[in-house]
């Protein structure tokens, strides 16, 4: 049961993820790209990893509780 909730955790946190940096990469890849790999990656990670833990997946969490509370009323 333990992989099971592992498992579902890590996709979460990749559908929130993947399009996060997709979209932030879109908007600023091309500001970003004469900087320092080491920087672009800081920038990155400093900008999306409070964004998915505070923002992203607990309205991830929302929507799936939402969508099952939903499904079971049914």
């Amino acid at each position: 049961m333990k992989t099971k909730a592992r498992l579902f955790m890590s996709l979460k946190i990749w559908a929130v993820i993947y399009p996060s940096i997709t979209l932030f990469l879109f908007l600023f890849g091309q500001q970003l790209s004469s900087l320092p790999l080491y920087l672009r990656t800081f920038i990155l990670t400093i900008s999306l990893v409070p964004w998915m833990m505070f923002i992203g997946v607990p309205f991830l969490d929302f929507l799936i509780r939402r969508v099952s509370k939903a499904s079971t009323t049914k």
